[in-house]
């Protein structure tokens, strides 16, 4: 048995659908040459950084020597430097120096545990399996009549709840008053088809009225259509209409609003949310706007969703009462259970 073996053994199981996808780790702005970033995923201590070639690398935040945790250590010439014995690893995760016996060439066995990562949509992205497929689409990041926006971190117990919410307008009027909607005037919600797409799922447009809708703050009807890419992964894409006639000339018909919807799921009970905003509006807004906006909604959110219980999402829709309004929510949690998703979920 190996080493990579005995550690895995000792951690919970993680099921093929979670470890043969693609999840994001850090973002890109995080990762700078000469940082070790320490991260979590699904329970596993990791490292990520960059070499000075711009390269970013995920591995196990372990040395394979003694077990320190490789992100107490340094990076010195594009090697990772253990901080206790100063084993020096390259970016192909092989030791390549051992200092207590500098002329001798290091076992092969002597390798850190590398992970597959790519790099996308300003996020860095991690697979701690063999990738089943390629990182989501996200449509508008190569669109450069789009303004895009990274925001986040936001912390939340469940990745999978917080990914609910997001696919959720029902909410809107009453978490987030006077921006998202109107408390007491709230939405109905109409009926809308969800299907699948490209192996995920889709939504109709879903109408709802907002009167701060968008970061140029102006009344508009939104039409949301939603999309779940991944187990924790979404996006939508919301067109406005502004719905102030002496602030009409404003709007377009191709004013489009979209976020790209990220969660690492840390632990059973811990993930981080992160999101790029993307938007093709005029007058557009400063990234400080956007991200101002998107910390109150999310911080809006998080007070209530970190309140749920049980706090891992059901996928037995028996254990929790579901309306008509709830399609998405529900066809989510079956997509969970159907892909064998256990990680997180009761």
């Amino acid at each position: 048995m190996n080493c990579r073996e005995s550690i895995n053994q000792a951690d919970r199981p993680l099921e093929e659908a979670l470890l043969n996808d693609w999840h994001v780790v850090a973002t890109s702005e995080e990762v700078v040459p000469g940082k070790l970033v320490p991260t979590m995923l699904f329970g596993r201590e990791l490292v990520a950084w960059r070499d000075s070639a711009g390269q970013a690398y995920v591995w196990e935040d372990l040395c394979i020597h003694r077990g320190a945790r490789l992100s107490k250590g340094f990076i010195q010439s594009d090697r990772v430097v253990c901080p206790y014995h100063g084993w020096n690893y390259d970016g192909s995760a092989q030791c390549v120096l051992m200092p207590a016996s500098p002329n001798e060439t290091p076992m092969k066995k002597a390798k850190a545990i590398p992970h597959h990562v790519k790099e996308a949509y300003g996020f860095i992205w991690a697979c701690m399996g063999e990738p089943a497929n390629d990182i989501p689409a996200f449509p508008e990041w190569d669109d450069p009549s789009y303004k895009k926006v990274v925001c986040g971190p936001y912390e939340f117990k469940s990745g999978y709840r917080a990914l609910e919410n997001f696919i959720d307008p029902t909410h809107f009027p009453f978490v987030h008053a006077g921006v998202n909607g109107i408390m007491d005037q709230p939405d109905p919600i109409g009926a809308y088809d969800v299907f699948e797409k490209n192996g995920g799922l889709a939504t109709s447009e879903v109408q709802v009225t907002q009167p701060y809708g968008d970061p140029r703050e102006v009344p508009v009807m939104a039409y949301y259509a939603y999309q779940c890419l991944r187990p924790l992964v979404a996006y939508f894409k919301k067109r406005v209409v502004i719905t102030d006639p002496e602030r009409a000339s404003e709007g377009s018909p191709d004013d489009r609003f979209c976020t790209f919807f990220t969660a690492q799921q840390v632990d059973e009970t811990r993930s981080i949310v992160r999101i790029c905003c993307a938007m093709n509006f005029s007058p557009q807004p400063t990234d400080a706007d956007v991200r101002r906006r998107q910390d109150l909604v999310y911080a809006q959110d998080s007070a209530i969703v970190n309140t749920q219980r049980p706090e891992r999402i059901p996928v037995d829709l028996r254990m929790e009462l579901h309306h008509r309004t709830d399609l998405l929510g529900q066809k989510y949690r079956m997509w969970l259970r159907n892909m064998g998703v256990s990680y997180g979920t009761v």
